[in-house]
C-alpha cells in the first residue's frame, strides 16, 4: 500500500504523543503498525482515498486472531451465492473424529436452526470462535486460501480453527455440510481434505513460551498459525464498505442485500439483538469496538457515530480494523492498526498488557484521527445514507 503522505500522520502522532505512551515512545518493541485513509467525495459522491501509514512492514508478523474471521463471512456469503443458496438457509455440519462435533441445532438462533446468517451475526457482534470453525468448515481450508489468493490478498494464510488445539493434518480436514429447508435437501459438500503445500515460514514473538504447564526459554513459533497482513485487511474492509471502488477480480460477489446485512452486524452492538441475547455485563455496547471506544463500556460514543469493525486479540497482539462514520458531523474515514502487549515477554501465560496499554492506545488514536476529522475542510458534504441502519432487536 503506498502513503501519499507519511509525514502528516508521523506529525499528528507526534503532536499528540502524551495520549499515546508508552507505544508511541517505542513503535518498533510494540510491533506498531497504523493505516489511515482519508475519504473525500466528490460532487457526485464518489469517494477519492488518501493513505497515510506509520512503520507499516507487510514482513513484520502479527498473530491476527479473530480478524481472519472477516474474509471467512466475507467468502461464505460469496460461496453461497455461487450455490444459489440463501444466508439463512439451516446449514448442518457432520462430525469428524477426534476433529469437531456435529452441529444440527442452535439456540442462540430464534429457529433453533444453525445457518451462515447467524454465524456471521455473532462473528461479527462478539466474536464467536466456533462461529468461526463452521464457516471455515463450509469453505474448506484449500478453497479459503486460494479465494483470497486470487483476489490478490497475497499475504493470507488461513491455516486453522480457532480455540482448539489441532494438528496441521485435522486443520486441512474439513466436515461435512448440508443445507437443508422444508425437509428437502438443497447441496451437500462432502469432507474435505487440504492439499496445499504452505511455504516456510520464520515468524515467532515473545522471549519465553509456555508449553505443556512448562516455561521454555525462546521465543513462540508462530510459522504454522494464522496470518494476513495489516495492508490486505484494511483493503479488505474497503471494498467491502466501498465495493465500487475495487477492480471485478478483487471483488467479493455480493448482493446488495449481502451489504446490507454486513453492515448491520459490523457496526452493531451485542446490547441490541435478541437472538442471541447476550449478557450485557460482559458482552456491552463496546465489547468489539477498540478503535475510538477502546472496548471500554463506560465510553458514550457521540450519537452519531457508529464503527463497522473486525477487532482480533490473542498472544499479546491487538488489532482492529475500522470504517468509522458519523452521520451527524458528516465525517468518515478507515483506519487500522496492529500492535503487539506483552511486558513480560512470556506467550502463552495469558498475561498480556490488553487492558493497560492495548486497549488505551487504540481508543486514544482512533479519538486523534475522529477529532483531526472533525476539523478537516471538505469540499463536498459527503451522502451517507447508506451508513444509516435500523437496529431493531433480533
Amino acid at each position: 500500500m503506498a502513503s501519499n503522505n507519511h509525514k502528516y500522520l508521523d506529525s499528528l502522532l507526534q503532536a499528540n504523543a502524551s495520549r499515546l505512551s508508552p507505544v508511541l515512545q517505542d513503535p518498533e518493541a510494540h510491533r506498531l503498525q497504523i493505516i489511515y485513509t482519508q475519504i473525500d467525495r466528490d460532487a457526485r459522491n464518489k469517494p477519492v482515498f488518501t493513505d497515510f501509514t506509520f512503520h507499516l512492514s507487510p514482513k513484520q508478523y502479527f498473530y491476527p486472531a479473530s480478524t481472519v474471521k472477516m474474509p471467512t463471512a466475507l467468502l461464505a456469503l460469496e460461496k453461497l451465492n455461487r450455490l444459489g443458496v440463501d444466508k439463512f438457509t439451516p446449514m448442518y455440519t457432520d462430525s469428524l473424529q477426534g476433529i469437531s462435533e456435529a452441529v444440527t441445532a442452535d439456540s442462540s438462533a430464534a429457529d433453533g436452526q444453525p445457518s451462515v446468517a447467524h454465524y456471521i451475526k455473532k462473528i461479527f457482534l462478539v466474536s464467536d470462535n466456533d462461529a468461526f470453525n463452521r464457516l471455515y468448515e463450509f469453505l474448506g481450508q484449500e478453497e479459503f486460501n486460494r479465494a483470497l489468493w486470487e483476489k490478490g490478498y497475497a499475504s493470507a494464510e488461513i491455516r486453522h480453527r480457532l480455540s482448539v488445539s489441532l494438528s496441521a493434518e485435522a486443520n486441512g480436514t474439513t466436515n461435512a455440510v448440508r443445507f437443508e429447508k422444508d425437509g428437502k435437501q438443497l447441496y451437500r459438500q462432502p469432507a474435505q481434505k487440504s492439499n496445499i503445500q504452505f511455504s516456510p515460514r520464520h515468524d515467532e514473538a515473545g522471549t519465553s513460551h509456555m508449553a505443556n504447564g512448562r516455561l521454555v526459554e525462546g521465543p513462540f513459533n508462530f510459522s504454522a498459525k494464522n496470518r494476513i497482513s495489516l495492508s490486505d485487511l484494511h483493503q479488505m474492509l474497503k471494498s467491502i464498505i466501498f465495493p465500487e471502488s475495487v477492480t471485478s477480480g478483487h471483488a467479493f460477489r455480493l448482493t446488495e442485500d449481502d451489504y446490507r446485512f454486513l453492515y448491520r452486524y459490523m457496526s452493531q452492538q451485542p446490547t441490541e439483538t435478541t437472538w442471541p441475547a447476550y449478557d450485557s455485563t460482559e458482552f456491552h455496547r463496546n465489547y468489539v469496538k477498540y478503535l475510538l471506544a477502546g472496548a471500554d463500556k463506560a465510553v458514550q460514543l457521540p450519537p452519531g457515530v457508529r464503527i463497522f469493525n473486525k477487532p482480533g486479540w490473542a498472544y499479546g497482539f491487538l488489532t482492529d480494523v475500522a470504517y468509522i462514520v458519523d452521520v451527524d458531523k458528516g465525517v468518515e474515514f478507515l483506519l487500522s492498526a496492529t500492535l503487539y502487549v506483552n511486558k513480560d515477554g512470556v506467550i502463552g501465560d495469558d498475561r498480556y498488557d490488553f487492558e493497560s496499554t492495548g486497549k488505551p492506545f487504540l481508543r486514544e488514536l482512533g479519538k486523534i484521527i475522529y477529532e483531526a476529522e472533525i476539523q478537516r475542510t471538505r469540499k463536498y458534504k459527503p451522502d451517507l445514507e447508506r451508513y444509516k441502519l435500523t437496529y431493531d432487536k433480533q
